[in-house]
């Protein structure tokens, strides 16, 4: 009922139940922050997002086996307690906030790190990385070379299934095609979902840098 490799133009929580229990290896998704920002198809305040949170989550945790989402700073406390939060650390900052420069972004985990439960060792809880984030038309798109050494932290095969239930411009499939991992994703939006489609077959013509 749900094809690899695709990205489907319908609310997550469409695309997600039809998905069996824990089928899906890595949920990695960047949501919406609750910042008062407004997208193509959602208005991102914090009611919404704490709707969208008590909506999404649960089928989230019933279908991935781990689960790390980059929910900004401010409202983590809207989220399931995590059973660990990672950080992205911008030495340079990225912003700032109400006690000065933003120099971290929470990640939230859910389930089991992939390393350790393979015996494979254990890694620091941080990943630092300065990077800019390369124009797609998209207004909070993560950057790439980030996403794709965030997406390595918890996927250690490459026979691995990554979903993402806000796919936006796609990042998620780009670091997957890069990575030669399969990839499911959901987007509301018919507008990121081209943008997405083009990024991936730009990427699809060249030669993997990998």
């Amino acid at each position: 009922m749900i094809e690899l490799n695709k990205i489907y133009n319908e609310d997550c929580l469409e695309t997600m139940k039809r998905m069996e229990d824990k089928s899906v290896d890595l949920v990695l998704t960047d949501t919406p922050y609750g910042v008062n920002f407004e997208y193509n198809k959602y208005d991102d305040t914090p009611e919404n997002l704490q709707k969208l949170v008590n909506e999404f989550m649960p089928e989230v945790l019933r279908i991935g086996k781990r689960v790390l989402i980059t929910c900004g700073n401010g409202n983590q406390h809207l989220y399931p307690k995590p059973d660990w939060t990672l950080a992205w650390v911008i030495s340079a900052g990225a912003g700032q906030n109400k006690c000065g420069f933003t120099c971290w972004q929470p990640i939230l985990f859910y389930g089991k790190d992939a390393y350790r439960g393979n015996n494979m060792g254990a890694r620091p809880d941080i990943i630092q990385k300065i990077e800019i984030t390369k124009e797609n038309r998209h207004p909070c798109a993560k950057p790439l070379g980030f996403w794709q050494a965030l997406l390595l932290r918890e996927s250690v095969k490459e026979s691995d299934l990554i979903y993402d239930p806000f796919m936006g411009s796609g990042t998620t499939a780009v670091a997957c095609v890069n990575l030669k991992r399969n990839y499911i994703g959901s987007e509301i939006s018919k507008e990121y979902c081209k943008i997405a489609e083009q990024r991936i077959k730009n990427i699809e013509k060249q030669p993997s840098l990998i």
